[in-house]
């Protein structure tokens, strides 16, 4: 099961690994004398760099937003994914000049606000990450809205705002119909708000899914969220499953030194 997004890229992987590479533009500029050929050449232009950026490609794709940039220095596609790249390479203070013209340029650019969100969040500025996955969350014709309510959650979740994280992750998971991450999100909240019955019921939706997939695995933090949850509900049988998959496969995690001390307090 992936892990926790506060250890990886949570939004901008997820949304570059489901863009497809559909083929180069080879014809030269002089073709886009009308505005609807020229939008369509840019449209083209930053959809091949976005799928260069997921592939680590950085040349190819600043090659491809060069030409978008030509035709339109201000559009805001082709800034948000040459923000990606400055960020990639380290150029922080540049890569939020970018995210922050393309949202200038059209604020109701989503795309943009959720590449910023996520690097505000990789920057530990919660509260302005927060914002922009707000309003983020209101376009209901953005495609991924289950990722943008799930990051939304982190925030709020990293602010100490759990009934909105709360709100944000069931929202989540409505829209993603279940996926692992959102399922353990909420399943870790619930469970650190006192609702041992309600984070079992998410939870238990979560063992499922892994025990039908073998492709999936449960991380460290899953394993420590189950053996919590088990532990209030009652159920020793699966607390002590948990805990024996814990203690072999992640030993040296942080979430093993959290079940020890765990037990060593109850004792």
């Amino acid at each position: 099961m992936p892990k926790p997004a506060s250890r990886r890229f949570f939004v901008t992987t997820a949304l570059l690994a489901a863009l497809v590479l559909t083929g180069c533009v080879t014809t030269t500029d002089s073709r886009f004398s009308r505005e609807a050929d020229r939008s369509e050449a840019i449209d083209d232009y930053v959809q091949l760099a976005t799928a260069y950026i997921g592939q680590g490609n950085l040349d190819r794709a600043r090659h491809h937003l060069d030409r978008a940039l030509k035709l339109d220095p201000d559009d805001p596609g082709a800034l948000a994914a040459l923000g990606l790249i400055n960020n990639t390479l380290g150029e922080t203070e540049l890569a939020e000049k970018n995210f922050k013209h393309a949202i200038a340029e059209d604020e109701g650019f989503t795309r943009g606000r959720v590449y910023y969100g996520a690097f505000l969040y990789a920057q530990g500025r919660m509260e302005e990450s927060r914002n922009q996955f707000l309003a983020a969350s209101r376009d209901t014709d953005y495609n991924d809205r289950g990722s943008v309510f799930y990051n939304l959650g982190l925030t709020q979740e990293r602010l100490g705002e759990l009934d909105d994280a709360l709100a944000s992750y069931r929202r989540a998971v409505e829209l993603t119909r279940g996926d692992a991450e959102s399922l353990l999100a909420l399943s870790r909240v619930l469970t650190d708000t006192g609702n041992a019955a309600g984070a079992n019921r998410y939870y238990s939706r979560l063992l499922a899914m892994i025990e039908k997939n073998p492709r999936m695995v449960h991380s460290a933090e899953s394993l420590l969220t189950g053996i919590r949850i088990a532990r209030e509900v009652g159920d020793e049988n699966l607390a002590a499953s948990l805990a024996l998959q814990l203690r072999n496969n992640y030993p040296e995690s942080v979430e093993y030194q959290r079940y020890k001390v765990l037990m060593s307090n109850e004792q």
